[in-house]
């Protein structure tokens, strides 16, 4: 079972920072997990003890805007500032303290933008943690005026990896925190799936086996305390993902990747970059978990 001991939230400051405070906060409520709260000196003029106090105290009072949501006197929160670029700081940050999730956020950017990244896709392909990415004008789960989690609906997007079943293993135990549906997707290309007797498989072939290993792909006992959902599509992995959150009313999608496949794979990303800059919920990236090693 995942165990969230250790939660990173980076912070700029801005209000929009705060929004991904509020989920970092809520889920450390939950799991009685140790918040680590970043922010990130890009310039060497703000580096100073006066500028470091202020920021501390920008911070702190952020928290104290949502220590008002319900009885989370006892939070367990530590402040961390770095000089350096936040798509450096926040990953190193994160390995130093062996956090176990990063949660940030990620500003909607017009499309010509979006082909330059962002820290968010920066920090997803590096970071030694799984990260959750929360946006502007998205569908959310947890209250403004509570702080309390309303967790109904997870898709879990798997294509029968071990980075899949780690993103599943993250939705299901969330589900089952929150007695929550999960939607278990997978999404086949356009052309015939290869068989591995070296044949191909027609497109009702594809279908029928793939729906047998998402079924196999859950434990029995799930069923006892969670409704499973199975959905197979056919497309566009990236596109199908959205449409279906969009239709369902998803509250959080679970993706995983690993390094070489969602690094830059063309000039428009991959699919995971795609989900993050449209999703209309939050998107936790999953990532095996990845001890600190020291530079020498």
């Amino acid at each position: 079972m995942i165990n969230l001991q250790s939660i990173l939230c980076p912070t700029d400051l801005s209000p929009d920072s705060d929004e991904a405070l509020r989920y970092a906060i809520a889920l450390a409520r939950v799991y009685d997990a140790k918040l680590v709260i970043c922010h990130c000196i890009e310039s060497p003029a703000f580096n100073t003890d006066a500028g470091r106090e202020q920021i501390r105290k920008l911070i702190e009072d952020a928290i104290g805007a949502h220590l008002a949501f319900g009885n989370l006197s006892s939070l367990k929160y530590e402040l961390s500032i770095f000089e350096g670029t936040p798509d450096i700081c926040i990953p190193q940050t994160a390995a130093m303290r062996h956090v176990d999730l990063i949660v940030m956020r990620s500003r909607r950017r017009p499309v010509a933008a979006a082909l330059l990244g962002s820290t968010a896709e920066a920090v997803c392909r590096t970071a030694p943690c799984p990260v959750m990415v929360t946006h502007p004008h998205e569908h959310e789960w947890v209250g403004k005026t509570t702080g309390e989690i309303d967790l109904k609906r997870i898709l879990v997007a798997h294509d029968f990896s071990n980075d899949s079943e780690l993103a599943l293993s993250y939705g299901l135990l969330l589900a089952q925190e929150y007695q929550a549906e999960v939607h278990l997707m997978h999404v086949l290309p356009y052309a015939p799936v290869p068989a591995s007797k070296g044949m191909s498989m027609t497109e009702s072939e594809a279908f029928e086996d793939a729906t047998k290993r998402l079924q196999g792909s859950i434990p029995e006992e799930v069923y006892l305390w969670c409704k499973v959902k199975q959905a197979i599509r056919s497309g566009q992995p990236y596109r199908e993902i959205l449409t279906y959150a969009e239709e369902q009313n998803i509250d959080l999608i679970c993706m995983g990747v690993h390094g070489a496949g969602f690094a830059m794979r063309a000039l428009f990303g991959s699919n995971a970059d795609r989900v993050l800059r449209q999703a209309p919920c939050p998107v936790l990236i999953t990532r095996p978990l990845r001890p600190f090693v020291k530079e020498t």
